[in-house]
């Protein structure tokens, strides 16, 4: 042993208690030592864990234990042999003198832990007053794939009453839990699996023992595989990594206690057990040390080992104790467990330095002080973590059902049922989209804001006619505004503020497809065939309205295709809002495309009626003869009263009448027409002007501008209408027929093809049941806190 005491801060903690009393919860923080509790509350708490661990809650709760750490070779197996008062060779490998391949657990309550490889194998020791018995169990957690499953627990034969069979009973089970597939009875009647042949190498199933005995006390605890620096030629170097990560997995956990076993064979500091222990448990608050092999120490080194019992060097908060086990010469001789604990109490009271040392330190001396301070160090520790893991349950639990939440919904028992619903909850919420809701960003008020779009561009396209000469233009930036449309829509009005003085409407700017009154007069020239001097073709007409149609093509298909666009957005939010969740995405794909497939039908309609008002409107008819004929007047009297100099005589009008310029004078000139039968306005003096030579222009020129009048609102509403019809509400007409025949929902097959629909995937699938099954452990936990009776 090369550590030399007080060498180093960090490998000397001083004792915080007297060494001639045991440390207690109360006083040092530490794993409690306070006064041991009655039998019956220590084992209805050890209990109390045995069950939770049956319930495999461990997965999720830190649940109280102790492992049992140390290095290969030292000293582990024979210690744990002890403790349940086996036969010194009736465990599997100490007849070998290895480790076992896997964590061994010894436990009053079941204990669930990882493996390096193998099968565990749990122990559950309980003091009775009965003669030694020992049941054999096997635990699947798991099934073959390694996930979760609701606990089976199943008796594997009869209870054991000779020490001696219980390492065959232990060889058939665990040979059972690595063939999962085939009946466990078989290997209890014998059945053997050629070497190698097994169904599976690892497996988190595993093996009890449920012991009872007198001389037993009320124990739990794990053995862990010992730490190893090497492997052989045959080994595998990955095998200490992995046996450092397993122990390490144990040991980090608050609610572990660790008994630290050491060799007093071997050096003291190349044991990295205790290294190990002290990373985790740097104050030695949760560590039980453990002296073994006492009889090998090398002469003269006695005085450094007896340091740890004293608790002067590494001092832990629940001491160090030192244990004789046999060796191999006495277990050839056949010695018992009463043998070997008189063996060893005859040890520490007759061999130097061991019986010299002060009577309080022999406490610490033998298995059967070790066994007892054991239990009741877990006891305690059980009882003090008993509210924290009601609290932790009831969080996780709360977690559990949160995570359920957020999951999509289970598939229904009644898969076509379930999909009528959602397709039935689908298209109403549709209707109310398509027959109008009061949502500021409703379905039907985002497709008017492009219909008003619509409709000034439609205007946009009036012809703008100059009723003077193109050899004139330079004289007239502007186009006095037409008071008559004062109170319809201009979107030639483009500078509001630009006002005469006169209160009239503004001017309107002059556009760069203006036409003028002699461009007009030579068409009509172009057109005239063999009619009469007063007869000018009414082809004219026609193709000046042909020529306005044609730009309303591109407007109303920009409004058709907005439109189609906000209706398509719009369904397939609906669709991931109400099919997402379902199965897979394979429903949710199939009722997008046959949507949108019922939408491209309905599109294809509008667009029918659309190009159908487009070729209605290339020629010029109209049965609204009245709004036509007061146009075509009005603009009559609008071209004529700006044709001169300074826009002519009815501007003066026009100024007279707003301004109150000579406005006597006009009210005279009405009057008196009045007085003569004639009823007329400031505005139809225009009329009583002498004839223009360009009269005939004039007259073409307020036609085909009062025509347009009519046409551009007949056509603003119809094409809106006509999207409206065939492709907004008419997505609504047939829907629901193609979604039952799009689906297949009809048929002797309905039901296997919805359930296939509604499958959800693996992965949300796999979640639910780990969750599901998670929550089940957790319940299973509560239940068996409220059993609690102390």
């Amino acid at each position: 042993m090369s550590f030399t005491p007080g060498s180093s801060s960090d490998s000397v903690i001083m004792p915080s208690v007297s060494p001639d009393s045991h440390p207690s919860a109360g006083t040092n923080g530490g794993v409690g030592l306070s006064d041991p509790a009655t039998a019956r509350q220590r084992r209805a708490m050890l209990d109390l864990i045995s069950r939770l661990r049956n319930t495999g809650v461990q997965r999720d709760i830190d649940l109280p234990m102790i492992a049992v750490i140390g290095n290969q070779s030292a000293g582990k197996s024979s210690l744990i042999e002890s403790i349940s008062w086996h036969h010194p060779s009736s465990f599997p490998g100490h007849l070998h003198e290895v480790c076992l391949p896997f964590p061994f657990l010894i436990r009053l309550q079941s204990v669930t832990r990882p493996i390096l490889r193998g099968v565990p194998t749990e122990c559950k020791l309980t003091q009775a007053g009965t003669p030694w018995t020992c049941v054999v169990k096997l635990h699947f957690v798991t099934d073959e794939y390694g996930s979760p499953i609701k606990p089976i627990i199943s008796a594997f034969g009869d209870a054991i009453s000779n020490k001696a069979d219980v390492e065959e009973r232990i060889r058939r089970a665990q040979r059972a839990i690595l063939n999962p597939n085939t009946d466990y009875k078989k290997f209890l009647e014998g059945y053997e699996v050629p070497s190698g042949a097994n169904e599976v190498s690892f497996s988190r199933n595993y093996v009890s023992l449920e012991i009872s005995g007198r001389e037993l006390a009320d124990l739990s605890f794990v053995d862990l595989p010992g730490l190893i620096a090497s492997v052989g030629r045959a080994g595998n170097e990955n095998d200490i990594d992995l046996v450092k990560s397993l122990v390490t997995s144990y040991i980090e956990k608050p609610s572990c206690l660790i008994l630290l076993t050491v060799a007093c064979e071997t050096d003291f500091e190349n044991q990295g057990a205790h290294y190990l222990a002290k990373q985790h448990d740097p104050k030695g608050k949760r560590t039980v040390g453990v002296l073994t092999k006492p009889d090998r120490i090398p002469q003269g080194e006695e005085e450094a080992w007896i340091r740890l019992i004293q608790n002067e060097v590494e001092p832990l908060d629940n001491n160090w104790y030192c244990v004789k086990q046999p060796s191999s010469h006495d277990i050839s001789l056949g010695i018992d467990w009463l043998g070997a604990r008189n063996m060893e109490r005859e040890f520490f009271t007759t061999k130097q330095p061991w019986s010299c040392l002060d009577s309080h330190l022999h406490r610490f001396f033998g298995t059967n002080r070790l066994t007892e301070r054991l239990s009741t160090i877990l006891a305690e520790l059980i009882a003090r973590r008993l509210p924290e893991i009601q609290d932790e349950l009831q969080a996780v639990m709360q977690q559990v059902h949160s995570d359920l939440r957020e999951l999509p919904p289970e598939p229904s028992n009644n898969p076509v049922g379930e999909i009528h619903r959602v397709l039935n909850g689908f298209t109403k919420e549709l209707s109310e989209l398509l027959t109008g809701t009061p949502d500021d960003d409703g379905l039907v008020q985002t497709i008017r804001s492009h219909s008003v779009t619509f409709k000034r561009e439609i205007y946009s396209t009036a012809p703008q006619f100059l009723p003077w000469e193109r050899k004139d233009s330079h004289r007239h930036s502007k186009l006095p505004p037409a008071t008559f449309l004062s109170n319809e829509e201009n979107p030639d009005a483009e500078d509001e503020s630009d006002d005469d003085g006169f209160g009239l409407a503004p001017p309107v700017r002059l556009r760069d497809d203006a036409i003028f009154i002699d461009d007009v007069m030579q068409r009509v020239q172009r057109a005239r065939t063999r009619e009469l001097p007063d007869y000018y073709p009414f082809v004219v007409q026609a193709v000046y309205v042909s020529t306005i149609m044609k730009k309303w093509r591109e407007p109303a298909i920009e409004l058709f295709e907005v439109t189609n666009s906000i209706i398509r957005h719009r369904l397939g939010e609906m669709v991931e809002n109400h099919f997402a969740h379902l199965g897979r995405g394979g429903i949710k794909q199939a009722v997008l495309m046959i949507v949108y497939d019922h939408l491209d039908g309905a599109a294809a309609r509008a667009m029918e009626k659309i190009d159908w008002l487009l070729q209605v409107e290339s020629m010029p008819a109209t049965l609204h003869t009245h709004y036509y004929t007061d146009y075509r007047d009005k603009f009559l009297a609008y071209y004529r009263g700006f044709r001169g100099n300074d826009h002519g005589a009815m501007s003066n009008i026009q100024r007279a009448v707003a301004g109150g310029f000579k406005a006597e004078t006009v009210n005279k000139a009405l009057s008196s027409l009045t007085e003569l039968g004639i009823s007329a306005k400031a505005d139809d003096l225009a009329r009583l002007l002498p004839s223009d030579p360009l009269e005939v222009a004039l007259g073409i020129m307020a036609s085909v501008r009062g025509y347009f009048q009519v046409a551009y609102k007949r056509f603003v509403d119809m094409v809106p209408l006509a999207i409206d019809y065939e492709m907004v509400r008419g997505i609504e007409r047939g829907l629901n027929g193609a979604l039952l025949d799009g689906l297949q929902l009809t048929g002797e097959d309905a039901h296997e093809r919805c359930a296939a629909m509604l499958q959800e995937p693996a992965a949300i699938a796999s979640k639910r049941q780990e969750l599901s099954k998670k929550l089940e452990r957790l319940r299973a936990a509560r239940t068996e806190l409220k059993r609690l009776s102390v």
